[in-house]
Parts: structure tokens; C-alpha cells; sequence
């Protein structure tokens, strides 16, 4: 079988240049799309794992220098066993206790020799972030490439990488409209709708991300190997009562001011769960991803409304499905520790009530200890989203023909 390393040829056509991408070790593509909106520069952004200039010989990649996108890690990465010296020198200075310790052991001899790649499983995963959010998950594109899958992410337009100047943040009339963002993706993945790949396709999303995939696999079932829900939303936090109570007067403000900005209720707590800044683990661009937001619009709203009402009369898909949601809710009114355990964004009950609504063959797995990006919880409750993914992955699309 052959090698993920090797770059193996995608859709990608000679002008479309991938370019080197604001997370180490990974490149970006730029996906022009129809004009909409009066807005300037409309594009969607894919982004993959850096692969070997065609001119590089994966057998032998310039001697001792790493290939683009591997890094030597531990001991054998000069500039960490640097960074460990200078930190053992410093807490003997301070007389600070373990300081003295030794640095991480360098790999055995056997692991100086090539390591077996990971044998090629033939599937692509494309994942598609949800609001106020953008791709910096690089231990997702980890998991999924341990398992012989080629990753790629995708920035819908007007977020992360695809907002530009004078753009309105995340705003869009109608989730159909991000058809076209994936369509895009998908071709330059070698995944078009006129294409006849030989490899399987499974499409993960999160959050708005996950309502979005779910719309769009309804209508292209035949294309489809699997489909991950990571905390999808499916119904709006109040429950469908209050969704369809709030839908009229909605829709009226989307038709008159589409663009005018609704109460933001977002108190940051929920970034203070995840970010490093605060009592998180995780790095990523406040530019991208502002700690309180953005003001949502109601064109916006009226948009997931419409979506959330055709997941509630059943979306009617047939490919396996698996999604991912954390046991509880913690309404986000004030910070309290509990936010670092559970979803502070969704109603985990109203969401995995609508579920079985998405398909017949819908495996539901409840995270103890998860937050609303699963994939952000802490490392113990990574390990079971790890586990459970990949049991449902070599169950339902690798073993199945």
C-alpha cells in the first residue's frame, strides 16, 4: 500500500499554488468563490499536512534535514534538548527541585533507522469548523493521519484565514451558500462532483460546522463513506418551542436589516475554558477567534433556523454517522469550574434528542468530562473521542465495501 509521506496526487490543478500556512508543518490553499454580498474577495481556505516538493525524494530527503511537515521530536530535536539545558541550568541557579533531572532519552538506535509509514487507509477526512472558529486543531489532523487518512481542514469564507477586510465576520443568508465552499475543497481533494475517486470520503463538523456537513451529505449521500458530528448543532439551546416562537420575528429582521448585529451574549467564558491565556490548553489567534466574539446577525440566525427546522423533519441519511457530545450542559451565565468538563456553548440534551433525526445509522457516544469541541477536553477524555472515533472509523468505513 502506498504511504501517506509520498504525497500522493490529489485533485489539485497546476494554478491552484498551495503556499506555506500559519501553523507549522502544515500549507494552505485558497480557494476563490463567487462573488456574494457586495463583499470584497469571497474564498474559502484548504489546509493540509505540507507535503515534499515534487523535486524531493521522500527515500531520501536531503540527508540528515527533516521532510516538510516532520519534525524530530524529544531528544532528537537539537533545538528541544537546547531549550531542556538552558531550562536545567536555570533551576540550578534557582535551586529549584528536579531541576537536575535529565533530559528526555533520545531514541533508541532502532528508531534513528526509517520508521514504517503508516499504511495508506484510502480515505480523505475534510473538516469544517463551526462559528467564531477557524482550523488550529493540528492534534485532530494528528489522530486522523495515525489512522492512514489524509486530512485536510476547511476556513469557510469570511473566517479564520478567508476573512478579509471589510468582510462581515461569519455572516452569510443561508447555510447552502457554504455548497459552494465545500465544492471547492472537495475538488481541489480530488473529490469533485464529476470526479470518480478510488478513495473514500468522510466529512467531519463541528459545532455550526456539524449542522452545515449534515445538510450537505442529505444531498450527496452517493459521495459519502462516513460522517462525523463533533457537538453538531442541531437544536437551538432553548429547544425547537422557543427556535420556532423566535423564527418569525427572525426572519422579518433578516429580510429588513440582514446585517444589523443581535445581543451578544457571549461572556467569553467559554474561551476561558479552552484558551491557554486563561484556564485552557490551547493556542490559537484571537484575531480569528475573539475571546467575546462576534455579534451574530439575524440573517445569520434566520440561516441556522431554517437548517436546524430541516434536521427536525429529518435529514434522511443512510451512510454511517457518528457523533460525538459531552454528557452536560453548564448554562454560561458565570464562570464556574464545571466549564472545564462540559459544554458550555449547547444543550447537550436538546442535541442528542435530535440525533436519531440525521439518520438511520447514527452512533451516539456521550463524552464524560468533554467540553463543546470535544477534541479540546482535557488529554484523559481526548482519549476516549480518540477511542470511540477510531473503533466507529475501522467499523464503519474501513470494514465496510
Amino acid at each position: 500500500m502506498t504511504s501517506l509521506s509520498l504525497g500522493v496526487e490529489d485533485g489539485t490543478t497546476p494554478e491552484q499554488a498551495w503556499e506555506p500556512d500559519v501553523l507549522p508543518g502544515f500549507e494552505r490553499l485558497t480557494l476563490p468563490l463567487q462573488p456574494d454580498e457586495d463583499e470584497p474577495e469571497v474564498v474559502a481556505t484548504l489546509v493540509r499536512r505540507a507535503r515534499p516538493a515534487p523535486s524531493e525524494s521522500p527515500e531520501d530527503p536531503h540527508g540528515d534535514e527533516p521532510r516538510r511537515g516532520i519534525h524530530r521530536v524529544g531528544a532528537d530535536n537539537p533545538q528541544v534538548a537546547r531549550l531542556w539545558d538552558e531550562l536545567s541550568e536555570l533551576g540550578r541557579r534557582l535551586h529549584l527541585g528536579g531541576a537536575g533531572r535529565a533530559r528526555p532519552e533520545a531514541p533508541s538506535a532502532a528508531a534513528d533507522e526509517p520508521q514504517a509509514a503508516v499504511p495508506d487507509a484510502g480515505v480523505d477526512v475534510l473538516y469544517v469548523h463551526g462559528w467564531l472558529d477557524y482550523f488550529f486543531q493540528t492534534h485532530l489532523a494528528d489522530f486522523w493521519e495515525s489512522l492512514g487518512v489524509r486530512f485536510h481542514a476547511l476556513d469557510l469564507r469570511r473566517y479564520g484565514r478567508s476573512l478579509r477586510e471589510g468582510q462581515t465576520p461569519g455572516y452569510v443568508r443561508s447555510l447552502t451558500t457554504y455548497d459552494e465552499d465545500i465544492e471547492a475543497a472537495l475538488t481541489a481533494m480530488g473529490h469533485g462532483r464529476d470526479a470518480a475517486p478510488e478513495r473514500k470520503l468522510v466529512l467531519m463538523g463541528h459545532s455550526t460546522g456539524g449542522l452545515t456537513v449534515s445538510l450537505w451529505t442529505a444531498h450527496n449521500q452517493e459521495r459519502v463513506a462516513g460522517l462525523v458530528l463533533n457537538s453538531p448543532w442541531l437544536e437551538f439551546q432553548p429547544r425547537e418551542a422557543v427556535r420556532k416562537i423566535m423564527e418569525p420575528g427572525i426572519r422579518v429582521q433578516s429580510a429588513l436589516v440582514p446585517r444589523s448585529q443581535l445581543v451578544n451574549l457571549d461572556r467569553g467564558l467559554y474561551a476561558r475554558a479552552i484558551s491557554a491565556r486563561f484556564d485552557g490548553e490551547w493556542d490559537y489567534d484571537v484575531a480569528w477567534r475573539p475571546d467575546a466574539g462576534w455579534r451574530a446577525t439575524p440573517a445569520w440566525l434566520a440561516a441556522i433556523f431554517r437548517g436546524q427546522d430541516q434536521v427536525a423533519r429529518g435529514l434522511g441519511i443512510e451512510v454511517p454517522v457518528l457523533v460525538l457530545l459531552s454528557t452536560r450542559s453548564t448554562i454560561p451565565t458565570r464562570w464556574s469550574e464545571d466549564m472545564k468538563s462540559t459544554d458550555s456553548v449547547l444543550d447537550v440534551i436538546g442535541i442528542a434528542r435530535r440525533v436519531p433525526d440525521v439518520g438511520s445509522l447514527v452512533t451516539l457516544v456521550r463524552i464524560a468530562g468533554g467540553l463543546h469541541d470535544v477534541t479540546l477536553s482535557a488529554a484523559p477524555v481526548r482519549e476516549q473521542v480518540w477511542s470511540e472515533t477510531r473503533r466507529w472509523f475501522r467499523g464503519y468505513v474501513t470494514a465496510r465495501e
